[in-house]
C-alpha cells in the first residue's frame, strides 16, 4: 500500500518539519513513497521501520541517500542508503503526533543548486507509548569481579571502546531492533501495530551519536546492571561452557541467572517478570576453541521468564541509528585470535552481528512462550537478519557467495505466523484498547457423539496446532477470530473432527497419530496426545440408566507414583430427584479423598478418608445442582478446592493444606 503524503519538488517556503505553510509547487516523481505504513497511522514503539520506493523502480533504477527530518527537529536527521530505487530506514519518533519529512538525493538527480530539498515526501505519524503491559526488562549480568569488559579486537576498543558503557549503547540498539522488526512483523501477520515495550528512563541519550557529545537527555530503555554472586572464573568454567561437548553442567549458566533475576527482582506471587539477559563476561577461549561464559537458553517458570546469551558478538553491533547500516554492511574479517566465530557463520562483522543480535531475540522468543518452528527467527532465519534494515547485502563468509543485490520485504526473515498467533494475546503485546481476559486460562476437551470434539476455554480459542506422528515442530493449525480486537474475538466453543484436521495435512502425514495443542486467549493450553484415541470407546462410560457419558481429555492423566484409576459418577446426576448436599473434602499434605452427601443420608466416597479427621466439609445449599464440576489447584503453598455448577454458582472449600 502507499502513504497519503505530500511531495513537491523544490520548495518555495520551508519551516521546520513540524509543519507550517507547505507550497504548492508540482509533485516530484521522486519524491520518497513509503508504503509499510499509511498517513496518520498509531503505532506503540519509539523507533519505526519503514520501507519504500523512489519513483517506479521498473521504469528506473537509482541509487541515493534518504534524509529522515524528525518532528520538530527533536532528534538529529538520520541518512539511509537508497539502492535500485528502494530504502529501509529507522525512524525514532516522540509521543504525540510526529511530521516526518524525508528527502531523496541522487548524484544522477538535478537539486537546482539550492539548499531546499528537491524531492521530498512529508508522513504523520502519532506515537502513543503503552504503560498498561508488562516490559521486556533488558540486563547486562555479571560476575561479582568483572571488569565490566567484553571480547573485541585492538581495532574497535581502540575506536569505541569495550567498556561497560559501550555494553549499554549497543544492548539498547539492538533491543529497538527486535522491536522494530517484530513491530513490523505483527503489522505484516494482521496484528496491527503491536509489539513488546521496555522499561525506560530519564538518561543521557544513545539511540543517536550526536547526543553522546551534546548531553541531551531523553528517555530510553533501561539496561538493568546486575552482578551475580558467582566470579567470572566461576562463569567461565569450561563445564558450564554450552558449547563444549565435554561440559557436564551446560544448563547451570541459566540456572545461575535465573537466582541473581530472583534477587534482584524480587517477583511477587502472580506477577510475572520477563527479562532478556546479556551475560557481558562471556569470552572466546583461544586455547579450548570454546566460548566460556555462554549460553543461548530461553524460558522459565513461576514469575520470571528468562533469556540469557552472551556478549562474543557484541563488538559488531550498532551502538546507534547512525550505526545500523555499517553494522550490517562491514565486511571486516573475524579474527579469532581475539573474538569467536560463532558456530563457525560469523565470519566477518556483518553475520557475526546477525548471529548475535538475532541468536538472542531466538532465545528471547522462547522466553515469550515460542517453540523451535519450521522457519523464522525461531529456527535459524536469523543469519538474514540484516536483510530487514538494509537493501544491499555483502559477500558471505557462511555461504561463501555473494549477498543479494536488492533484499526486499519477501527476502526477510520474519517471525513464524504461529509466534505472531501467540504474540497476539501475549501480556507483553497488550495495547489500551484490547480487552482484558478474565483470569481463567483453562482449556477443556471432551468427545461428544458422532466422532467430534467439542473444545471450551472461557477466554476464548486462539488456535490449534496438528502435530502428527513424532514430529516436535507444528507445520499444520488452526486459527480462530481475525486477530484486530474489534469483533467478538475468538469463539469460546468450538468443534473438532478427524476428517477436518486431516483435511489440513499432507497426504504422507495423514495416516499418522494425530496429536493437537489447543491454545486458549488466556494463555493456557491443552494438549490432546491421540485424537484418535480421545474418540475411541475408552472414552465412553455407560451410566446407571443406560445413557452415554463421554470422559473428558483430562481425566486419568495423572502421572504421580502409586495412582490408579477410580471412577465415580454421582447419583444426582442420574435421579433429578436425589440431592446432593455437602461435599467433605479427606486432606493432610495433599487431598486423599471426596466424599459426596445426599439428603437421603447416602453418601459416594471418591478416594478414601484420610488426612484430618472428619475434612473439610463444602455445603451446597438447598438447590439442586444437576451437574458439578469440582476443580482441583495446587499453589506453593496453598492446595484447595472449588466447586461450580451449571448454575453458574461457585464457591471455594477453604485451605485444605498450607505448607510453611
Amino acid at each position: 500500500m502507499s502513504s497519503n503524503r505530500n511531495s513537491v519538488a523544490g520548495l518555495s517556503m520551508v519551516q521546520s518539519v513540524n509543519g507550517g505553510p507547505v507550497s504548492k509547487a508540482p509533485t516530484s516523481t521522486y519524491a520518497p513513497r513509503v508504503l509499510s505504513i499509511t498517513d496518520n497511522s498509531w503505532v506503540n514503539q519509539k523507533v519505526l521501520l519503514v520501507y519504500g520506493q523512489i519513483a517506479d523502480p521498473s521504469q528506473q533504477t537509482l541509487d541515493g541517500a534518504l534524509t529522515v527530518c524528525h518532528h520538530q527537529d527533536n532528534f538529529p536527521p538520520t541518512t539511509w542508503p537508497v539502492s535500485d530505487s528502494h530504502f529501509k530506514a529507522l525512524v525514532h519518533l516522540s509521543p504525540g503526533p510526529n511530521r516526518i519529512r524525508f528527502d531523496f538525493t541522487s548524484p544522477k538527480l538535478n537539486t537546482n543548486n539550492s539548499s531546499t530539498p528537491a524531492h521530498s515526501s512529508w508522513m504523520n505519524i502519532n506515537f502513543l507509548p503503552v504503560t498498561t503491559s508488562p516490559p521486556v526488562q533488558l540486563v547486562i549480568l555479571l560476575g561479582k569481579d568483572s571488569p565490566g569488559t567484553f571480547d573485541a579486537v585492538p581495532e574497535r576498543i581502540h575506536r569505541e571502546g569495550n567498556d561497560l558503557d559501550t555494553a549499554i549503547r549497543k544492548f539498547r540498539m539492538a533491543a529497538y531492533l527486535w522491536q522494530a522488526f517484530t513491530g513490523e512483523q505483527m503489522y505484516r501477520n494482521g496484528f496491527g501495530r503491536r509489539c513488546f515495550r521496555f522499561e525506560e528512563e530519564w538518561q543521557s541519550g544513545t539511540l543517536t551519536f550526536r547526543d553522546r557529545d551534546s548531553g541531551q537527555m531523553r528517555s530510553e530503555a533501561k539496561i538493568h546492571v546486575v552482578r551475580s554472586e558467582k566470579t567470572v572464573k566461576q562463569l567461565r568454567d569450561l563445564d558450564l561452557a554450552q558449547q563444549y561437548d565435554k561440559a557436564k553442567r551446560k544448563g547451570d549458566l541459566f540456572s545461575i541467572a535465573m537466582e541473581a533475576m530472583k534477587g534482584y527482582f524480587k517477583p511477587i506471587q502472580g506477577q510475572k517478570q520477563y527479562v532478556s539477559v546479556l551475560l557481558l563476561d562471556a569470552h572466546w577461549d583461544t586455547a579450548a576453541k570454546t566460548i566460556t561464559g555462554h549460553a543461548a537458553l530461553g524460558g522459565g517458570s513461576g514469575e520470571i521468564q528468562l533469556a540469557i546469551f552472551g556478549s562474543q558478538a557484541l563488538q559488531s553491533y550498532p551502538a546507534c541509528l547512525e550505526d545500523v547500516v555499517p553494522a550490517f554492511t562491514d565486511c571486516t574479517r573475524t579474527d579469532t585470535s581475539f573474538v569467536a566465530n560463532d558456530c563457525n557463520e560469523s565470519g566477518s562483522n556483518w553475520e557475526s552481528a546477525n548471529i548475535g543480535i538475532g541468536a538472542h531475540l531466538h532465545e528471547t522468543g522462547h522466553m515469550l512462550g515460542c517453540p523451535h518452528q519450521e522457519s523464522g527467527i525461531m529456527l535459524r532465519d536469523y543469519v538474514r537478519f540484516n536483510r530487514t534494515f538494509s537493501c544491499r547485502e555483502p559477500y558471505s563468509t557462511r555461504t561463501k557467495s555473494p549477498g543479494m543485490r536488492l533484499c526486499l520485504p519477501k527476502d526477510e526473515c520474519g517471525w513464524h505466523r504461529l509466534d505472531t498467533l501467540r504474540f497476539r494475546y501475549h501480556p507483553c503485546f497488550r495495547l489500551p484498547t484490547d480487552i482484558l481476559a478474565n483470569g481463567d486460562e483453562s482449556v477443556r476437551v471432551w468427545p461428544v457423539d458422532g466422532g467430534k470434539v467439542l473444545v471450551t476455554a472461557p477466554t476464548g480459542i486462539a488456535f490449534v496446532e496438528i502435530f502428527t506422528g513424532e514430529d516436535s515442530t507444528c507445520h499444520a493449525w488452526i486459527e480462530y477470530g481475525n486477530g484486530d480486537g474489534l469483533s467478538n474475538g475468538p469463539p469460546r466453543q468450538i468443534v473438532l473432527t478427524e476428517t477436518d484436521l486431516k483435511a489440513r495435512l499432507t497426504d504422507d502425514k495423514k495416516i499418522k497419530r494425530l496429536k493437537l495443542s489447543i491454545h486458549s486467549v488466556g494463555q493456557g493450553s491443552h494438549d490432546v496426545e491421540d485424537f484418535a484415541q480421545l474418540l475411541s470407546k475408552s472414552s465412553v462410560v455407560k451410566l446407571p440408566n443406560g445413557q452415554i457419558g463421554f470422559k473428558g481429555s483430562q481425566l486419568g492423566t495423572s502421572q504421580q507414583a502409586g495412582s490408579h484409576p477410580e471412577q465415580v459418577i454421582l447419583e444426582s446426576a442420574i435421579n433429578q430427584k436425589k440431592l446432593l448436599t455437602s461435599i467433605k473434602v479427606y486432606h493432610g499434605f495433599a487431598v486423599d479423598g471426596m466424599e459426596f452427601l445426599y439428603e437421603d443420608l447416602t453418601s459416594q466416597l471418591f478416594g478414601k478418608r484420610g488426612g484430618q479427621p472428619g475434612g473439610s466439609e463444602f455445603l451446597l445449599g438447598m438447590r439442586v445442582y444437576p451437574i458439578l464440576l469440582l476443580h482441583l489447584r495446587r499453589t506453593d503453598s496453598i492446595r484447595y478446592a472449588e466447586g461450580r455448577s451449571d448454575h453458574g454458582f461457585q464457591s471455594a472449600i477453604g485451605a485444605l493444606d498450607r505448607r510453611d
